[in-house]
C-alpha cells in the first residue's frame, strides 16, 4: 500500500536533515528506505503491540510500531496511520542496534 512519509514532528524532521552532514551513508541508506516503504507501507517489520515502547505512546500517540532494518545494524522506526483515504508512514527515529535493544527491551 503506497504511503507518503512524514516525519513525527519538527525535531525528527531536523535531526534528519543534520544526518546528511553528519553521517551521509546512512542519510542516504534512510532515504532509499523511504521510497520502499512510500511505495509498500507494510514493507518493514511490525513490532508487537505489547512491545512498543510507552515512551512511543505518550510522545507520538502511536498504535503500532513498524521497524526497517537499516545496514550495519541500524534501525528505522516508523508508524503507519490513515487518513481522508491517505496512508503515511510516520518517521519516529533511527538508531544503533544497542539503542534499539534498550529501547525495546530485549
Amino acid at each position: 500500500m503506497k504511503s507518503k512519509i512524514q516525519f513525527a514532528n519538527e525535531k525528527v524532521r531536523k535531526a534528519f536533515d543534520k544526518l546528511e552532514k553528519s553521517d551521509f551513508k546512512l542519510y542516504n541508506h534512510i532515504l532509499r528506505v523511504f521510497k520502499i516503504i512510500q511505495e509498500d507501507a507494510f514493507y518493514g517489520t511490525q513490532i508487537p503491540k505489547k512491545m512498543i515502547p510507552k515512551e512511543y505512546i505518550k510522545k507520538f500517540h502511536v498504535k503500532n510500531v513498524w521497524k526497517y532494518d537499516l545496514p550495519n545494524a541500524w534501525r528505522l522506526i516508523y508508524s503507519i496511520e490513515g487518513k481522508d483515504f491517505t496512508v503515511f508512514s510516520i518517521i519516529l527515529e533511527w538508531m544503533d542496534h544497542k539503542n534499539y535493544e534498550r529501547r525495546f527491551g530485549y
